[in-house]
């Protein structure tokens, strides 16, 4: 009987050393002798977006484009190239797509106009609502409808 746990806990040891072992496999090791450097490739990788992946950043994706990416942010890094030559080297190689926030272009005005127009549009139909009730309960009434009050008034029992 403790034959048979010592070979299932065994067994099992076994199986969680070999798929953590898997999952180290997959994962990149990037030597760097600078800590700066490291924290730079870090931003780096987390601020561009897979073109693969929709909405996962290159520094998370296992897509062998976002390998690609990162090895090329590694060397352009190790070239010494500044950050915004390494993302517009990237953006001229895979397009703005991988740029989690876009560019102020003439072609992204709408894209970084809209919601800001949306919102002045929707404060000023709230301004033009709540005037136009205010006006509508503040109106005077024609000598129609006041000598109809007076009449309903006079009839009020006292």
């Amino acid at each position: 009987m403790a034959l048979i746990r010592l070979f299932k806990a065994a067994l099992f040891f076994g199986l969680v050393l070999t798929a953590l072992s898997a999952a180290a496999g997959g994962i990149e090791v990037r030597e760097f002798d600078d800590p700066l450097l490291a924290q730079r490739y870090h931003d780096l990788t987390a601020s561009m977006r897979c073109p693969l992946c929709e909405n996962q950043a290159i520094g998370d994706s296992d897509a062998p484009i976002s390998a690609d990416m990162r090895e090329r942010v590694y060397r352009m890094l190790q070239e010494g190239r500044a950050d915004s030559e390494i993302i517009n080297h990237m953006v001229e190689r895979f397009g703005d797509y991988i740029l989690y926030n876009p560019r102020l272009e003439s072609r992204t005005y709408l894209l970084w106009g809209l919601p800001v127009g949306l919102g002045v549009v929707g404060c000023l139909v709230v301004v033009l609502v709540v005037r136009a009730r205010r006006n509508a309960s503040a109106k005077a009434l024609s000598a129609e409808e006041r000598a109809r009050l007076d009449a309903l008034i006079d009839r009020r029992p006292s």
